[in-house]
Formats: structure tokens, C-alpha cells, sequence
């Protein structure tokens, strides 16, 4: 169960309230429910909680709808595919100081609000750091005082559910609604028609002048509205994350069912039904690209309808849009957005393609998460037009546009303008929308100071050239209420017991723990607090694997989604090195060491569900291995998620941020292990560029090329198979995962997968083993120092409040929405 931090014994005053509230659980269990108290399950007390708490927030939440409205100012609207919000009812509950009288209430009842909160799904409605990134940025938003709603998908299973089978990933999907969800509103006066296909035709005047097109899909769906209440921190304000669901504009036809055709009867039903039933079908096939921008343009569409909407239901005309709406673009997948502005603007509305250009360019703005080419998303050109025939005309008038520009300047090349292009020619034709996104923004920003600088060196160096002034920098945040205040309470107590509770509502007095990190007496109750945290996790992983484990050894971290960049592979291949020596000499005094893997593969990701294989084979043989004494162990824990998250990340010792340099965009793990007094290793890439200038070069361990070594080294064509024979320990690993070492039923299993390291090396996992594994080693002799341990981790803690979210969107506020903050 989770830890709680000591409170005060409640005064009287109080006292009441917990009887009230206790009261209220009763009657909401009676008569909203249905169940008298002698029978009814957790679920029931679970749902009676939520909904007692959540009559508060709804006062909350029109009483912040009210005053957006009677101000009129101006709105942010968050366009986003993921939203990885995790458990919401401590959330809720702390962030309006419930927490505490919720308990007691309950327990008045018997009933442990742990074990309740436990049984609360984890909404499975994003993959990684892109979904929690904009789980926290709502939480900011509302904390902060910023009118708000955000917009994306109610996927019905989202990602999918992991299991692991002999090793391998099995994917299952993912039931979070099985019991409802007590927290969000249907809104059925909410819905929007939303179409695809059929044809374009264009409306003239008497005199034969064109006047406008009208779009007449072939296919039609309803998008219905589900809004979900977010608390921001005391209930300063709620905003709304409004999930749009997928419905038949008729739910069956009739005439097919009264033919005998009872299936076919339902295909619009089927076919509704899977827009929002997964997140990210896989898209190695033809079926499951087509589905993915379906789903693209069914939520762009109806938010941007929704906004619309709700600007002239307060002003007169569209003109006024970027003076009341910023359209915030979460990475390129709504970037469809732009075009369906531009059409609403023309055909709806009436504006000609210059004032309806300029309204959309100065109402967008995005936010690049990637600099891997393939992750900024391209459709074919075929495959768009069938869908989406208006849009593709918009894109063509939107892309002569800027063609003409880039071209009236002799600055561009020929090769320069068909980088601009917001069509890709070379090969396949294809709709590139992340240059959809970049010209249709007013600002583009990346998410760290590194990331921020490469954009305008790689992926968009032209359009940077052609814009010189839209590109800027807003370092990611992480919100310090879920990832410190209710994630890791006994931390929280010890702070609040030596620093006061200034940090809880301005996480930059964290600096005041400066003053402690080298006190002995304040080291041991640190080091008391990571222990305590560390038995809870030894007990997860007890419970659903069986596998004991020793908190006293270092706990050693790599836990976030599973891809090539982000080098899982180095460090399985460094615990195979490892190993290795522990066993050739057992007379060395080793450092006990947990390695800890977790995170999800995307279903057609061939090579990442291979490395999930690896780690479960390497844990196998490692963990079943007598000569090692138990000095090393791995585990990798199956269905990574954010509840999960919020266990292991205040029981690691050792943060793994080990991504080829210049890959990651920025991440927010490492934010989040730093803040809960985790040392982290990891190369100079993303946000551990700024965490290293935060906490110190000497609060960190840094290995490995820079992103400018690592573009050198693939330009003048490198050769890892010299680097793998000058290094004896990384050539044995090697060579004992590709024979079968670790895999004796299939001895070939990790040929290709080791091979391709010989070859090409393309993520420089060779080419960084040696400093790599020297930096652990360099952690072995820290960790034996314990007051220089707990001094560097204690420093982490009290240096890094700079990356909380809610400084992020004031950045934002005040430098790319221009709303106050």
C-alpha cells in the first residue's frame, strides 16, 4: 500500500467535516450507487468516494467556466492524441486538501482509502512521455489559473495491455472502462458530424465566379463529447479535458437487417466503434494507416468544430479568433487541424483563402516532440485524397503559398525548396505533416534547450531558413504534485519537517534543502525514506512475480518506452558484461545490483520486442545463476503504466537516461528521478543537458558522444566492428547473446539484432559501451561512499524544482499564448 505522510491530529472543526463527509459517503453509496453499506464491494466504495469529492469539483469546475465566459479573454486549447492522466482520485482529492478527511471519513467506515484507490483503472490513454507531457500541462494549466480545455481521443481500450509470455510482449487490450469511469460527463448535446470521402464540389455565381466548395462526404460519424474535470493544486481552478467518443450517425440499417443481412446491418456501428477503440493501430499494413488518420481527423475535426463553436457563441465573427483562441498542437498528429480551419474559414464562414490563411497561422502553435524523420508523420498522397479530398486542395493552396515565397528569394536552392514542400516527392508522394504543422503555426517549439537547436539544424533547417523567427525553446516540465507531493509522501513529510511547506505551493524553495544535503542526521532519515520506498517496491514485484529481492542493494533504473534510440540494448548488453565478471572473479567485493527494465513496444516493432525478449531472457539466466550470489538481479515488470510509475520512480537509486545523444527530444523520467532523489547516468542528450547545468556536473554521471560526435561519426561512416574487437568486455557479451547463450532453444534468436551492431551501429551502442560501463563503475564507488551518495541525491532533489511544469506553461502563457499566468 502506499505510504502516507504524518498530519497533524485533526481539530475539532475538522472533525465535523469528517463526519459530514462520512455521512455523505453513506447516502451517495445509498441512493447513487444503490447499495446499502453491508453489501457493497470496493468498487462501490470507490465509486461513492469519488463521487462525494467530485460534487465539490463541480462547483469548482462551472464556477471556472463561469468566469472564462464573463471575462471573454482569451482561451488555450490543447490539441493532444495521448493523455496519459493515470489514476485521477488523488489527484482530485489532494489537490483540494481532501485527502486527509477523505481517510478518516472512510475509515469511520472501515473501509482503507489505499486499498480502494488501488482498484481505480489506469486510463490507458497515451504511450509515454508525449501522453503524461500533457496530462501534467493540463494539471498546470488549471494550477496556474489558465482558462483551458484540452482535446483528444476517449479511446475505448487505448494502449494495449502487456504481458509477458516466455519473454516475449503479448499485447491484450486494455479494459480501464470496465467498471465506468465516476470522473467524466457525457455530453450528448456535445456532438459533431465528422466525414470522410466522397467528393468536392464547387458553388459559382450567376456570372460564372467562383463563390465556394462544398465538401459532400461519403461516409459520416458523430463525435461525441466526454468531459473529464481537472483540478488544479487548491482548487484554484477546474478546466476541462473534453475526450471525444465515435457514434453511427445511424446505428443500424435497417433495410440490411431486414434483408437477413443482421452483420451488415451493423457496419456503420463497426466501423464507428473502431476510430476510438485503440491507440495507435499498428500501421505496417495499409488497414491500419488508413485508421490512424481517421482518427487523426475525427478529433481534430470536431474540437476544431467545438472551438469554433464556442468563439461565436461570445464574438461575431472568426476574424477575431487569434485574439481570443490559442490552438495549442501537441506534435503532428493533429496537425490535420490547420487544413480543417482553413476549410470551416472558406466554406463555412465565408472568408477568402488570405484572411482564412491569416487567421489559422496566428491562432496555431506546435510543439515538436521529435527529431527522428519518420516519427513526423507522412501519409500518401492517394490514401489522403480518398479521405480527405477538401483538405488535400487546402494543402496544395496552403503549399503554393509557400512555395512562392521560398522561391521569390534567391536564398533557396532547388533541394532547399523541396524540403519546404509540404509535399514529399521524392519516391512516394506524401502529405508531410509536420511541415503542415510548421507553416501553419505562429510558434514552434522544441522541448529542450538541445532539441530546440538541433530542430533548426536538421529536420526543419529550411523552413527555419524560410522563418527564421518562429522556432524557440520551452523545456518540458513534470507537475510536482503527482510526482513528488502524492507519489512519494514520506519524502514529503521529511521535507515539510525541515524546509516548512513553502515548496508545496512554490517547488522552487526546494533550494532550502541545499543548506542539508551534507548534514549526517539528515542524511540518515533521507536514506530511511529511499529504504522505505524501496521495500514497497520489493513487495510489487514479490506480488506479481515472484522474485525477492534485497532493498539494500542499489536499485538501478531504466524504465520508459521501448525503441533503438533510447538503448535498452546497451545497458542489457552492460548487465551481460557485468555478470560476466562477477563470475570470472567471484574474490572482487561487488556492489549488490537490481537492474530494472519496464516499458512497451509498439505491436509491429519488430527489433524493441526482441530487446523486451533479451531482458527476460538475460533475467532468466542471471537470476537463476548460483555463482552470482545474488549480487545482480533483473527484472523486467510487465505493463508499464503511470500507477506503476509511481512506485518505482521514489525507490530508484540510479536514474538510466542513456539515449543515443541527439535522439531524444527531451524526456520527463528524468525529471521525475531526479526530483525523488535519484543520480543520474545518462549521455548529454534532451533534458539532461539542463538537469546537468541544474544540479551540477559534479551531481551527475555523464558518458558518451555529444549529439555533434555522434552526427560526425555517422557522416564520415564509422566502423563498429573495429570498436567491438578493441573491447574484450564487449566483445564477449556479444558474442554470448548472438550464440545463444541466453537463449539455447533458439540459438539464432539475437543474430541479426547483434549483427546489425557490426554492421552499422546506427544508434552508437558499441561506440558508447566502454564509457558507458565505466560510468557504472564510477556509480559502484560513489554508492560505497555513502555520505557522498545521499549529498549528490539530496542535491538532486533541491536543485531541480526549475523543472516543474507550472513553469513550463507560464513560459508558454506569457511567450507563445499570450495569456496571463
Amino acid at each position: 500500500m502506499a505510504k502516507t505522510s504524518p498530519s497533524p491530529k485533526p481539530a475539532a472543526a475538522k472533525q465535523v467535516d469528517v463526519l459530514k463527509l462520512a455521512a455523505e459517503i453513506i447516502e451517495c453509496l445509498k441512493y447513487r450507487v444503490g447499495k446499502e453499506p453491508s453489501v457493497a464491494t470496493r468498487h462501490d466504495w470507490l465509486t461513492a468516494s469519488i463521487k462525494v469529492v467530485r460534487d465539490r469539483v463541480i462547483d469548482r469546475w462551472i464556477d471556472s467556466t463561469r468566469r472564462a465566459y464573463d471575462q471573454n479573454g482569451k482561451r488555450v486549447y490543447y490539441l493532444s492524441m495521448e493523455f496519459l492522466i493515470g489514476r485521477l482520485m488523488r489527484d482530485a482529492f489532494s489537490n483540494l486538501g481532501l485527502m486527509d478527511s477523505m481517510r478518516e471519513a472512510l475509515a469511520i467506515h472501515d473501509v482503507d482509502i489505499d486499498i480502494i484507490a488501488a482498484l481505480e483503472p489506469d486510463a490507458a490513454l497515451g504511450n509515454g512521455g508525449l501522453g503524461r507531457l500533457a496530462a501534467c500541462f493540463m494539471e498546470s494549466m488549471a494550477s496556474v489559473d489558465i482558462p483551458a480545455h484540452g482535446y483528444g481521443i476517449r479511446y475505448v481500450h487505448g494502449l494495449f495491455r502487456q504481458e509477458i509470455h516466455d519473454g516475449w510482449q503479448v499485447e491484450l487490450p486494455e479494459t480501464w472502462l470496465e467498471h465506468g469511469n465516476p470522473w467524466e460527463f457525457e455530453r450528448r448535446e456535445g456532438a459533431y458530424e465528422v466525414g470522410f470521402g466522397g467528393k468536392v464540389a464547387s458553388i459559382t455565381s450567376k456570372d460564372g465566379r467562383l463563390e465556394r466548395h462544398v465538401w459532400k462526404p461519403n461516409e459520416r460519424f458523430l463525435a461525441v463529447a466526454f468531459d473529464t474535470p481537472v483540478v488544479g493544486w487548491r482548487g484554484k481552478r477546474v478546466n476541462t479535458l473534453r475526450l471525444w467518443s465515435a457514434m453511427p450517425v445511424d446505428p443500424i440499417l435497417l433495410d440490411a437487417f431486414n434483408a437477413g443481412d443482421h452483420i451488415g446491418a451493423l457496419r456503420e456501428s463497426n466501423k464507428a466503434e473502431a476510430l476510438t477503440r485503440v491507440l495507435y493501430p499498428a500501421d505496417s499494413h495499409q488497414a491500419g494507416q488508413e485508421l490512424r488518420l481517421r482518427q487523426e481527423y475525427f478529433f481534430s475535426a470536431a474540437s476544431i468544430q467545438d472551438i469554433v463553436r464556442r468563439h461565436l457563441s461570445q464574438n461575431e465573427s472568426l476574424s477575431s479568433l487569434p485574439e481570443k483562441a490559442a490552438i495549442h498542437l501537441n506534435d503532428t498528429h493533429p496537425a490535420i487541424a490547420v487544413a480543417e480551419l482553413m476549410r470551416l474559414l472558406m466554406d463555412v464562414h465565408g472568408h477568402d483563402f488570405d484572411e482564412a490563411w491569416h487567421i489559422t497561422r496566428h491562432t496555431f502553435a506546435y510543439t515538436n516532440h521529435t527529431l527522428l524523420p519518420e516519427a513526423l508523420e507522412s501519409w500518401p498522397v492517394p490514401l489522403f485524397e480518398r479521405l480527405l479530398p477538401r483538405h488535400m486542395q487546402i494543402i496544395y493552396a496552403i503549399n503554393a503559398e509557400i512555395l512562392l515565397k521560398a522561391r521569390s528569394s534567391d536564398d533557396f536552392t532547388e533541394d532547399q525548396v523541396r524540403s519546404i514542400s509540404l509535399i514529399h516527392e521524392d519516391g512516394e508522394r506524401r502529405v508531410r505533416m509536420g511541415n503542415l504543422a510548421f507553416v501553419g503555426a505562429f510558434s514552434v517549439n522544441g522541448v529542450s534547450a538541445l532539441h530546440t537547436d538541433l530542430m533548426k539544424e536538421t529536420v526543419f533547417a529550411d523552413l527555419h531558413k524560410l522563418y527564421p523567427n518562429r522556432i524557440n525553446n520551452k523545456t518540458n516540465g513534470i507537475t510536482p504534485r503527482r510526482w513528488l507531493l502524492q507519489c512519494n509522501p514520506g519524502l514529503v513529510g521529511l521535507l515539510r519537517e525541515t524546509i516548512g511547506d513553502r515548496f508545496m505551493d512554490d517547488i522552487d524553495a526546494l533550494r532550502d534543502l541545499d543548506a542539508y544535503a551534507d548534514d549526517t542526521a539528515f542524511q540518515e532519515r533521507f536514506a530511511a525514506v529511499k529504504r522505505a520506498n524501496k521495500e514497497q517496491l520489493v513487495g510489487l514485484v514479490a506480488d506479481r512475480m515472484g522474485i525477492r529481492l534485497d532493498p539494500s542493494a542499489l536499485f538501478d533504473v531504466q524504465i520508459k518506452r521501448i525503441h533503438e534510440y533510447k538503448r535498452q540494448l546497451l545497458n542489457i548488453i552492460e548487465t551481460v558484461a557485468l555478470y560476466d565478471q562477477i563470475r570470472s572473479r567471484p574474490e572482487k567485493d561487488w556492489l549488490p545490483r537490481v537492474k530494472f527494465f519496464a516499458g512497451k513496444a509498439a505491436p509491429s516493432y519488430h527489433n524493441a520486442k526482441l530487446i523486451i525478449k533479451l531482458a527476460n531472457d538475460v533475467a532468466r539466466v542471471i537470476n537463476s545463476d548460483p555463482s552470482v550470489r545474488g549480487l545482480l538481479k533483473v527484472v523486467f515488470l510487465p505493463n508499464y503504466n503511470v500507477s506503476m510509475a509511481e512506485v518505482i520512480i521514489p525507490a530508484a537509486d540510479l536514474s538510466e537516461q542513456i539515449s543515443t545523444a541527439g535522439l531524444e527530444a527531451s524526456g520527463t523520467g528524468n525529471m521525475k528521478f531526479a526530483l525523488n532523489g535519484a543520480l543520474t547516468i545518462g549521455t548529454l542528450d534532451g533534458a539532461n543537458v539542463e538537469i546537468r547545468e541544474c544540479v551540477g556536473d559534479e551531481n551527475i554521471v555523464i558518458f558518451g558522444l555529444k549529439a555533434d560526435e555522434v552526427a560526425a561519426r555517422r557522416a564520415e561512416g564509422h566502423n563498429p566492428r573495429a570498436v567491438i574487437e578493441a573491447s574484450q568486455e564487449l566483445r564477449q557479451a556479444l558474442e554470448a547473446i548472438s550464440s545463444g547463450v541466453f537463449s539455447p532453444d533458439q540459438p539464432d534468436l539475437y543474430k541479426d539484432l547483434i549483427g546489425g551492431l557490426y554492421e552499422h551501429d546506427w544508434f552508437m551502442v558499441a561506440v558508447d559501451f566502454d564509457s558507458y560501463a565505466d560510468a557504472q563503475r564510477r556509480v559502484d564507488g560513489i554508492w560505497r561512499e555513502s555520505p557522498r551518495w545521499y549529498g549528490m541525491t539530496i542535491r538532486n532533489t533541491a536543485r531541480v524544482g526549475w523543472f516543474s511544469s507550472d513553469r513550463t506553461i507560464r513560459q508558454y502563457a506569457n511567450e507563445i499564448w499570450k495569456v496571463p499566468a
